[in-house]
């Protein structure tokens, strides 16, 4: 499937219309995170650009006990910014725990699903989350067994929609068979650094299922998953050259790529500062022309190879 030079300034969950680009909040509550007015001021400048999906998880932390940091912290800047802030999509996660020490823990028994998820409308304020994500699949747990959780938890009222993280497309056409309508999304790790998932993209396009590629600036930017000791990104890359010829930052040429590699993908980039959302939220309205996308398709395949050799 090849890219088209179409980028929107809106995409489509469910039945839900959001911002082409999304906040990915984590961030702001792991290490390395900002203080709390700056983390809030971040999040009102996404608003304030336009933005109006905000991507958490209750396992968005720093310490052990702290779990709920990053939807403790939403709600509250949400709640500060005012009615303005009614038509934002909050879509949160649950299956994951962060032990304190810098690790990640997996539990997607079903009994812990549906506590997580009551949990978290809780911390949000909300009487059904917007989008209750499986944020990965347990490999100690039947797959279906986590999903028919999330089904129960849609059927229940306690979500509206339901979405998969980190999955294969195997196991996104096991959930569509288990949850039919309230299947809406898969977020999975995708960017110019990361292709991997390429077939999962092209499988959510063909079923009318959102892709929300986290960690969308991989190989453009560090993000809040890299390793501290692995340096910083490299500057020479396509995207890089491209954005000095149009006059705007490699992150926009980036996620305007992103954008038009399908229009079920809506791009989840993180931020740290107010300035970070902003230049991410302006490239709902970067369109790359078709010999752009071809060009940076082409030295993109060039440096694909260049790797497997």
């Amino acid at each position: 499937m090849t890219a088209t030079s179409t980028t929107a300034l809106t995409r489509v969950i469910g039945g839900s219309t959001v911002s082409a680009i999304g906040l990915g909040a984590m961030p702001l509550s792991v290490e390395g995170r900002p203080d709390e007015a700056q983390a809030i001021a971040t999040v009102h400048a996404a608003l304030d650009a336009g933005v109006t999906l905000i991507d958490t998880a209750d396992s968005y932390h720093w310490h052990a006990d702290e779990v709920g940091h990053n939807e403790h912290l939403i709600a509250r800047a949400l709640a500060a910014y005012g009615h303005g802030a009614d038509g934002v999509l909050v879509a949160t996660k649950g299956g994951r725990g962060r032990p304190g020490d810098g690790s990640w823990t997996v539990d997607g028994d079903p009994r812990h699903l549906r506590r997580a998820a009551r949990a978290s409308a809780v911390r949000l304020g909300v009487e059904a989350i917007d989008l209750y994500q499986l944020h990965k699949p347990d490999p100690a747990v039947p797959f279906a067994e986590s999903v028919g959780a999330l089904r129960e938890l849609a059927e229940a009222g306690t979500v509206r929609m339901v979405g998969l993280s980190n999955v294969d497309c195997e196991q996104i056409r096991t959930a569509r068979e288990i949850l039919g309508q309230y299947l809406v999304s898969v977020q999975n790790r995708f960017s110019p650094a990361h292709t991997a998932t390429r077939d999962t993209l092209d499988l959510c396009t063909d079923l009318g299922l959102t892709f929300l590629p986290w960690s969308p600036l991989g190989g453009i930017s560090l993000s809040a998953v890299d390793d501290p000791g692995s340096g910083a990104p490299r500057t020479d890359t396509p995207f890089h050259a491209l954005a000095r010829a149009r006059g705007v930052s490699p992150q926009q040429v980036c996620l305007a790529w992103h954008l038009a590699q399908s229009p079920a993908v809506l791009p989840i980039p993180g931020a740290r500062r107010p300035t970070s959302i902003r230049d991410s939220a302006a490239a709902a309205g970067l369109t790359l022309s078709a010999e752009e996308l071809a060009g940076l398709r082409v030295q993109f395949l060039h440096r694909q190879q260049l790797h497997r050799q």
